[in-house]
């Protein structure tokens, strides 16, 4: 896996917050991006880019906030702020067709356990899923998008 480093200015996205957990984020994710999508009146691949983001992980319980959206504006969605700053991303390609969550959980581990360690740089506990037109092509890709800052 390749770790590019990347510095992106602040954008604005809109969508849905909830607390999730490393046990409920696989039914959380589709169950959160349903509330959008009813939201919005739009069917999941005509709304891209499309993010899943995670902020705020505490370790000892495993829960997070999880917020899904885009750059849609609506009355019923939040706004949010991504911050500018630098990003460690990965470009995630699955095995096997649509099956993200191995690919994901992958990509994430090594991150954390592996990059981060032998870097400059530390996380500041806010990653997201930054889904595009690659998202649905033939062999589907996404990036995940980390930000981190270099260790003092």
């Amino acid at each position: 896996m390749e770790v590019l480093i990347i510095t992106q200015l602040s954008k604005s996205i809109y969508g849905l917050w909830m607390k999730s957990s490393d046990k409920t984020i696989s039914k959380d994710i589709p169950a959160l991006s349903k509330r959008y999508y009813d939201a919005i009146g739009e069917m999941p691949k005509s709304v891209l880019p499309f993010f899943v983001l995670s902020k705020d992980y505490d370790e000892a319980s495993g829960q997070f906030h999880l917020f899904v959206g885009g750059e849609v504006q609506h009355e019923q969605l939040d706004a949010h702020e991504l911050p500018a700053g630098d990003y460690g991303k990965i470009t995630v390609k699955p095995k096997l067709g649509f099956i993200w969550g191995l690919a994901i959980g992958e990509a994430k581990q090594y991150f954390y356990t592996k990059w981060l360690p032998a870097s400059e740089y530390k996380a500041l506990n806010m990653e997201y899923e930054y889904h595009t037109e690659k998202s649905i092509r033939k062999k589907p890709e996404i990036d995940i998008l980390f930000l981190i800052e270099k260790r003092v």
